[in-house]
């Protein structure tokens, strides 16, 4: 399989023959307004803090189909919904997000179960917790994705979830040999953490140690606070680096 992180939480991935492109944001920088409060250090940014490393053009090239973790800004765009065709094959979390996408004029929706399927590609719904203690009622909901196919590695996309007791269900369940996660720590100026820190990381590691985990949703949004060269010192201080991949914007990963 082939990863490429785009910005943020966008990323195209290469699978089983497949192309896949995972929560667009296609906005150019500052297009964006910040979130519903400043963030833990206080600013108030515009989003996204960086433009996007290639054309959007390019970015959609040859996509066969979309999913969409949930529908918060920097996962789901205007521009975003601007560019992608009103015929692309799009996988929701749920009937209130493909009534929003419906809405906006797509018509070839659907909702990702536990046993669904891309031509051959099977794809199952996980569980994910956006946040800790009030904070999380304020996120709402979210999924992440395990892709299986017999010529390829299981893959397993947590999406914005922190570390909790169904992640690691999921890695018991699945054994993932590569797993995505969201590590920004992002957070607000009140309330907890919303998606995972370092340590969270960490624990992933320890539940999968012999799997290769995709840090990502890094230093693209305002209230990210955990930055890759922090992260680069953290696995290197816990000699995990071998295990834990943190990609700049635009990079391609094979696997």
């Amino acid at each position: 399989m082939n990863i490429q992180l785009i910005r943020n939480a966008t990323m195209v991935i290469d699978y089983a023959g497949k192309k896949m492109l995972v929560d667009p944001m296609f906005s150019e920088k500052g297009e964006l307004a910040s979130g519903p409060m400043p963030a833990k250090d206080w600013n108030w940014k515009r989003n996204p803090l960086y433009d996007l490393p290639i054309s959007v053009e390019e970015i959609i090239k040859d996509i066969d189909f979309v999913f969409l973790t949930h529908l918060h800004f920097d996962h789901w765009d205007k521009a975003a919904e601007n560019a992608l065709p009103k015929n692309i094959k799009i996988f929701v979390q749920d009937e209130n997000d493909k009534k929003a996408i419906s809405k906006l004029g797509f018509t070839n929706l659907e909702i990702l179960g536990e046993d669904s399927n891309f031509e051959g590609v099977k794809l199952s719904r996980t569980k994910a917790q956006h946040g800790k203690g009030f904070i999380l009622k304020l996120a709402g909901q979210v999924c992440g994705m395990v892709l299986q196919h017999p010529t390829e590695e299981t893959l397993y996309i947590a999406a914005d979830t922190v570390w909790y007791e169904e992640v690691e269900k999921t890695i018991n369940a699945y054994k993932p040999e590569v797993i995505i996660v969201n590590g920004g720590d992002n957070r607000f100026i009140i309330g907890d953490q919303l998606i995972m820190n370092k340590e969270d990381i960490y624990r992933t590691h320890q539940a999968a140690p012999k799997s290769k985990i995709v840090v990502i949703h890094m230093e693209g949004v305002y209230h990210n606070t955990l930055s890759r060269k922090e992260l680069k010192e953290f696995v290197d201080h816990k000699s995990i680096s071998n295990s834990i991949i943190i990609p700049e914007d635009g990079e391609k990963i094979i696997l």
